[in-house]
């Protein structure tokens, strides 16, 4: 059985907003950003089309910047092998205890370097990254979408870049990585191993997997379970 990709659509509730926005993230719990295997379930599916990164309007790519600041959602590329999406603290709990139970996503020494580096210092960027390694953008975002994979980083912050002697935003933005705990806890600097109290599961890694597929099927129906693997294994 396979699911096709759904036609452009609004889906109801529509995302008009950065508060329309945020509260669909709350009621689907984890949510990728964009169009994926699964019909309906993305962020840009229930954008109208005149609110999807226009000229005139930045939509979701500006207003994720107000929902990461409410304090309560997480946002990296943790997805589909490195997708952006967001989750609440309940799905992402979930998250962090399957994932990091797996070998694959254990931290190589390269990893361990960059959390070593936010450990001492609270965050990381792009640029911080490309200088500790010498290497190219796209790669300084592949170790640093690898990591988010393992859960073990988020998007921490995200400043809007202002251009030109107009100083106009275009869309242009530059962002910072942090623990989950930075997000969910307000820890300036992270404890190296330490799992914060609200990110903590009470159930085993398997239990929470199947968690985070039943939440997934509450909202997107008879969803597949090798589909739902393919996304959060």
């Amino acid at each position: 059985m396979s699911l096709l990709k759904s036609s452009k659509e609004i889906l109801s509730p529509a995302v008009e907003d950065w508060e329309s926005m945020y509260k669909l993230i709350r009621e689907y719990r984890i949510i990728p950003f964009f169009e994926n295997p699964i019909p309906g379930y993305s962020i840009q599916e229930h954008t109208p089309d005149e609110s999807w990164f226009t000229s005139e309007n930045l939509g979701p790519w500006d207003w994720k910047i107000e929902c990461i600041r409410c304090g309560d959602i997480a946002y990296g590329k943790f997805l589909w092998g490195g997708k952006a999406a967001f989750a609440t603290i309940e799905a992402f709990r979930e998250l962090i205890n399957w994932r990091r139970s797996l070998p694959k996503y254990a931290p190589t020494p390269d990893h361990q370097r960059i959390l070593d580096h936010i450990a001492q210092y609270g965050a990381i960027s792009v640029p911080e990254v490309r200088k500790m390694f010498g290497i190219t953008k796209s790669a300084a975002d592949s170790l640093l979408a690898k990591i988010q994979m393992q859960t073990r980083i988020v998007t921490g912050d995200i400043s809007r870049i202002y251009r030109g002697a107009d100083l106009s935003y275009s869309g242009w933005q530059r962002s910072s990585f942090c623990t989950p705990e930075s997000i969910f806890e307000g820890m300036e600097l992270p404890i190296p191993g330490y799992v914060a109290p609200s990110l903590k599961s009470e159930l085993s890694p398997e239990e929470s997997l199947e968690f985070l597929k039943e939440t997934v099927r509450r909202t997107c129906g008879k969803v597949p379970d090798k589909i739902l693997m393919r996304m959060l294994g």
